[in-house]
């Protein structure tokens, strides 16, 4: 006999939820408190701009997946899909051109579930929810913490002099942005919740995809 719920109907899920604007594109993780230049050129993404630049300013941003464009050559194919997970950012800067055109600087607020909603506009629209993640303890937070201030400099020109309190979620999200990784390597380090696996899998493609040598 299955187990009797405690509660009926299930709790709604207590995250806060928003619908917003999404620009997807392929190759591309907003990750947070990155600052993402962005040209936006096509008539309905300069109408998603000038939406958001009237609203609150936010839109999400969906990585496309791997395979989902090729399929677009059929007149009557779907909008690509896009990773579930994506970046929800803030525009800080714009420029807009005498000819509509805009170049943005997006940044990143944090990750966040995406799931599709219904558009009345030329571009696509998302319900967003933070990404529920699992904390690190402060054991694994200490042990992990000097191999990404030690991966981060190794990939820097010179010795990188981050304070002691940032945490060891936004140095692995900064060794990532430097990592510069494929797509399909990038996916499920962008998507993990489990904030200590998403570092273990992080110093795992520093280690698999090392720096070019600059003397060659």
């Amino acid at each position: 006999m299955d187990e009797i719920p405690h509660a009926w109907p299930p709790a709604e899920d207590p995250r806060p939820a928003q619908t917003i604007p999404m620009f997807p594109l392929q190759g591309v993780f907003l990750l947070p408190r990155q600052v993402l230049p962005l040209h936006v050129f096509e008539p309905r993404y300069r109408q998603m701009i000038d939406d958001v630049l009237d609203g609150q300013g936010r839109l999400a941003l969906g990585t496309i997946l791997e395979g989902e464009l090729a399929a677009q050559q059929d007149p009557g194919a779907m909008p690509p899909r896009v990773l579930h997970v994506g970046g929800v950012g803030e525009i800080a800067r714009h420029e807009k051109t005498p000819d509509g055109r805009y170049f943005i600087w997006l940044f990143g607020l944090g990750r966040f579930d995406l799931e599709e909603a219904p558009s009345d506009r030329l571009y696509r629209r998302v319900t967003v929810r933070p990404l529920e993640e699992t904390a690190m303890s402060d054991k694994s937070a200490a042990k992990l913490t000097p191999a990404l201030r030690d991966a981060l400099n190794s990939r820097s020109d010179s010795p990188l002099e981050l304070p002691d309190e940032v945490p060891p979620e936004l140095l692995a999200d900064a060794l990532a942005q430097k990592l510069q990784l494929p797509q399909s390597a990038m996916e499920p380090i962008f998507a993990e919740p489990d904030i200590r696996k998403r570092v273990r899998m992080t110093l795992e493609a520093h280690e698999s995809f090392p720096p070019p040598d600059l003397d060659e």
